[in-house]
């Protein structure tokens, strides 16, 4: 995965506050880079268990080859977009909790 545990864990705190930071979260994943973002989508998919931890490699390439409208559109519009990444986060073997504490 080369997307950075903090980047990751910066998502999941503004998805944890939807309420209040979904333009920040917007404007984050926004700016994220096209690999980033692609491998957002599929740490989620993973956590949602669309595909398995082993499965990295298949979810990264239909991230890639699926994506058909703004990846913050996407995201935001699934449900326990914040739990899913953690899930896969985790499925993945990485612990967002040090990079989370860091960014409050």
């Amino acid at each position: 995965m080369e997307i950075s545990l903090h980047k990751v864990a910066q998502v999941v705190l503004f998805a944890h506050e939807m309420d209040r930071a979904e333009n920040e979260l917007r404007a984050f994943i926004d700016g994220l880079n096209e690999d980033e973002q692609a491998e957002l989508v599929a740490l989620m998919w993973i956590g949602r268990g669309s595909f398995d931890s082993g499965d990295w490699d298949e979810a990264l390439m239909t991230a890639r080859q699926e994506k058909i409208t703004p990846t913050e559109d996407y995201l935001l519009g699934i449900p326990h977009l914040a739990d899913h990444l953690e899930n896969g986060a985790e499925m993945m073997g990485y612990d967002l909790s040090d990079a989370e504490e860091d960014l409050l």
